[in-house]
């Protein structure tokens, strides 16, 4: 069994009112390192046998056309899920 994620973020243009809220509070709670904060989407497709470069195609469409509103928002990733991309060790 293979898993794929797919991320989607808004437009840069799209205002992003949680993540706004997300960096006034980061400074209060002691974390002053970040100056900007823009909040996604992740979704984990889990697919029968391996991750082909078909499945990540399929993914992507997936993403463009059902995962995301492409008014508003990007497909930023499509790749297989492995430990590096928050996946369970093997």
């Amino acid at each position: 069994m293979g898993r794929v994620v797919v991320e989607v973020m808004p437009k840069p243009e799209i205002l992003d009112p949680q993540g706004k809220a997300v960096v006034g509070a980061l400074p209060r709670l002691g974390f002053t390192q970040f100056t900007s904060v823009r909040q996604g989407k992740r979704f984990e497709l889990e697919v029968e046998g391996d991750v082909t470069p078909e499945v990540l195609a399929a993914a992507r469409e997936a993403g463009e056309k059902v995962l995301s509103n492409p008014v508003i928002e990007d497909v930023v990733l499509v790749a297989e899920l492995t430990a590096e991309l928050g996946g369970e060790s093997a």
